[in-house]
């Protein structure tokens, strides 16, 4: 039988009548694909399998594990569902983006480049609590870190595309940055979105801000960035940058007010359940003719 379904994993449980073939992004399988109605992308793991969308002369239904998927748009044909993974990342990404910013607040690269010389020198702190905090992006990601902020007993200001009640429109972000301590971002990448933190705006926020990015690397102006936090007038904290993968040469690796990860905050370890409980209730409405979750329009 063709395969009807092509999965990331083989410890789905699969609905009765389903066929499926495997791949992990790496290696395609020998299966015939042909027939593959359903498929499942690998999550994080580059370009190759996006590109095979366009080859599946079947293919009824994309699943993204991502939340944005914002360049598979293009590439999905017409008539072909896509659904993504929204709600999958919201307490990882959470997760690290207060990491970050506590990592920021408190000096934890200090305190941990001291550890590695055996160091004992001791300094007050900046903190989260009490800080007033612009969370840019309102979705339910931007939600679940609000729910930590508000724990850390943080002050938040929450911005989104459109404003409506409790949340301030991103036309009104200019009037907002003077006051901010920390600006976080999680912003898909639009044409909206591209350099929204540009020169400008930087220069808006007070001495010794902090800005957060766990979205898209292009919502920063990253020459833009580095010249601020060169100075040391501002701070930043970044899963995501502007290029991706950030080049080894790059200057703003050795900012001593900036902390960079290589955009991981998706991908902790309560990530992959959550991914396969989601796939196994899609494939079920799949068989069953219901209508897919998280179906982007």
């Amino acid at each position: 039988m063709s395969a009807r379904v092509l999965l990331p994993w083989t410890d789905i449980e699969l609905p009765g009548g389903l066929a499926a073939a495997y791949y992990d992004g790496v290696t395609l399988p020998g299966d015939d694909l042909s027939g593959v109605e359903f498929y499942v992308l690998p999550y994080d793991a580059g370009t190759e399998p996006p590109k095979l969308i366009g080859k599946l002369p079947s293919l009824r239904a994309v699943q993204a594990l991502s939340a944005g998927v914002e360049a598979l748009v293009p590439l999905v044909p017409e008539g072909v569902a896509l659904a993504n993974g929204r709600g999958l990342h919201d307490l990882s990404v959470a997760e690290h983006a207060l990491a970050l910013i506590h990592a920021a607040q408190r000096d934890l690269p200090r305190w941990f480049a001291q550890q590695a010389t055996g160091s004992w020198e001791r300094e007050h702190t900046r903190s989260l609590a009490d800080s007033r905090v612009l969370l840019v992006g309102y979705g339910s990601i931007g939600h679940a870190i609000e729910r930590q902020l508000l724990a850390a007993e943080a002050v938040v200001t929450r911005v989104a595309s459109h404003a409506r009640e409790g949340v301030h429109g991103i036309a009104e972000l200019p009037g907002l940055l003077p006051s901010a301590d920390i600006v976080v971002l999680i912003l898909p990448e639009t044409e909206a979105t591209k350099g929204l933190m540009g020169a400008r705006e930087l220069a808006l926020l007070p001495e010794g801000a902090l800005v957060v990015n766990v979205g898209r690397g292009s919502a920063i102006d990253t020459a833009a960035l580095l010249a601020e936090t060169t100075t040391g007038r501002l701070r930043a904290a970044l899963d995501v940058v502007d290029p991706e993968p950030l080049p080894a040469d790059h200057p703003l690796w050795r900012v001593p007010c900036v902390v960079i990860t290589p955009h991981v905050a998706g991908g902790s370890a309560s990530f992959y359940p959550r991914a396969k409980k989601l796939v196994a209730e899609q494939l079920r409405r799949f068989v069953t003719g219901e209508p897919l979750l998280n179906r982007v329009e």
